[in-house]
């Protein structure tokens, strides 16, 4: 296949206060072929609700132009405006009439609704370079993905992987700015 495992991450900030930090480690992880940043988004919610979006990337510009706006189409938020989720609309619809269930309602996930009203996400869509020869050996030994998802610090401490002051710690990490 030529593209790996995919995921969205959605990253929330209170104030957003980026010092390049982030990026450059997407860049390093890039660099280092573990993932590719397919594309990403900077979304603004204020406190009506209204979304600001700024599209970001560390894709080469002949990467840009192949991929085009990926997030905005996947979670219904036009970059290109109405004419961007026409189009994203029209992609999902040809495949259908293929007969390809691409998404229902039983399985949406509203991403946008999430966003906190006067705070701001980064939308991050990432594909696992690194676990491309794992997924081709589950595909071969006729495995297939039943479910996927983080789990928090806090549940590590019951199957003893980390102590509850560990835990605690980098719970404690994650959630620092959502307070």
């Amino acid at each position: 296949m030529s593209i790996g495992p995919v995921q969205l991450i959605v990253l929330g900030f209170r104030h957003p206060d980026f010092h390049g930090e982030i990026i450059a480690e997407l860049e390093r992880l890039r660099q280092s072929d573990t993932i590719r940043v397919i594309d990403a988004l900077a979304v603004y919610k204020g406190g009506d609700g209204e979304f600001e979006v700024e599209h970001l990337s560390n894709l080469t510009t002949e990467e840009a132009v192949e991929l085009g706006s990926k997030v905005g189409a996947l979670i219904g938020l036009g970059v290109d405006g109405e004419e961007g989720m026409e189009a994203g609309a029209e992609v999902g619809a040809e495949m259908g009439a293929q007969g390809l269930q691409v998404f229902d309602d039983e399985d949406a996930w509203d991403v946008l609704s999430e966003i906190p009203n006067d705070t701001a996400a980064a939308l991050l869509l990432i594909e696992h370079n690194w676990a491309v020869p794992l997924r081709d050996a589950v595909a071969r030994a006729g495995g297939f993905r039943l479910a996927d998802g983080f789990i928090s610090p806090l549940d590590l401490v019951t199957i003893g992987l980390v102590s509850a002051e560990e835990a605690k710690e980098l719970h404690d990490l994650e959630i620092s700015a959502a307070r």
